[in-house]
Formats: structure tokens, sequence, C-alpha cells
């Protein structure tokens, strides 16, 4: 997409307008057209911008993608193994709001258009920061805690994994911290 502001402006106030519209009923009950309206552009200028809803659903939501990033990466040092840091804790809290619509765009298992870009960008972050200090298996071990965790948001999103938003983050935490920790150079 580009960089133009007017650009970004109408791609905000579509993006606003779908959020609005998701707070009252679900995403497959939202129309272009009304969408359109409440942002105040054409249908054609939608269109110009997202190929169909699903698309613009993502962009709007592709904020809790990167806040789920940073707070799994929010810690320097030793993480503790028991706690999760206050962004994680603070990211399982604020998705309520929009929850509807991030089950709508993420299945169970982490998949779904919204799981897709999840696990892209984590796998992304978390590969680069295990590669950077030399952690073996970097790879392996940023598939996995993409995996994890996408899967695991998404179930718990869906009802299928219990616990309140603080106790998720604690356990995804320490799920993520052992994936992490499991000794690679073990004998075969």
């Amino acid at each position: 997409m580009t960089s133009d502001p007017r650009a970004e402006r109408t791609r905000a106030a579509l993006r606003r307008a779908l959020l609005d519209a998701c707070a009252r009923r679900p995403l497959a009950e939202v129309g272009v057209a009304a969408l359109a309206r409440a942002a105040g552009v054409g249908r054609a200028t939608f269109y110009l911008h997202y190929a169909d809803l699903e698309a613009l659903a993502v962009d709007a939501c592709a904020d809790v993608v990167r806040d789920a990033v940073d707070a799994l990466h929010a810690w320097r040092g030793r993480p503790d193994p028991r706690s999760a840091p206050a962004a994680l804790l603070g990211f399982f809290t604020d998705l309520s709001p929009h929850a509807a619509l991030y089950r709508a765009l993420l299945s169970p298992g982490g998949g779904g258009p919204l799981g897709r870009v999840l696990h892209r960008d984590l796998r992304a972050r978390s590969l680069a920061e295990r590669e950077l200090v030399g952690a073996p298996e970097a790879p392996l071990v940023a598939s996995a805690v993409a995996a994890a965790f996408a899967g695991v948001l998404a179930d718990w999103l869906h009802g299928l994994v219990e616990g309140t938003p603080e106790e998720t983050a604690h356990k995804v935490w320490r799920l993520l911290v052992a994936l992490h920790a499991v000794p690679w150079d073990a004998p075969r």
C-alpha cells in the first residue's frame, strides 16, 4: 500500500468504521456500502484500498498482531519462567473489546487470515532474536513459538482453552519459556 497521507487517512477511517461496526454486530453482518458511508467514502474508494471486508478486517486487526509480538518480546535479560511480563498480561486483558472480530479472523488452532499474519510476524521476530544470540535450532524454535502462541490464543478466544486473561497469559508464558529451554544439544 502507498504511503500517501490521503490514502492513509482513508484507510484509517475505514478501519475505525469497521471496528465500530464490529463492536455492535459480527463481521459477517457488516456490509461494504454501509461501512464506506460510515467512513465518509464511496464504495469504489473502499475497493481502491481493500479487496474485500476480510482484507480490511485483517488490516484493522494488525495492531493486535504487533501488540502480541511486542508483548512476547517485552523482557530483557533472563525471563522469570513463572510470571508473564506485564506487556503480555496487558495484551490478553486488552483483547476483549474486539474479541468477536478476532474470533472471526482466527480459527481454532491459530489458522485464518489473522492467524497467518500473527504466525508470520511472530516467527520472524523470534527467529531474528534467536539468531542474534546464537541460540540453537533457531528456525525450529521460532516456528514452534509462533504456532504455539497463535494456536493457544485462537483456542482461548474460541473458548477451547479456559482461563482468565491473566491466567492464560501466565500459562502461555510458561509454555513459551519451556520451548526456548529445551536442551537441543541432548544426545540422540
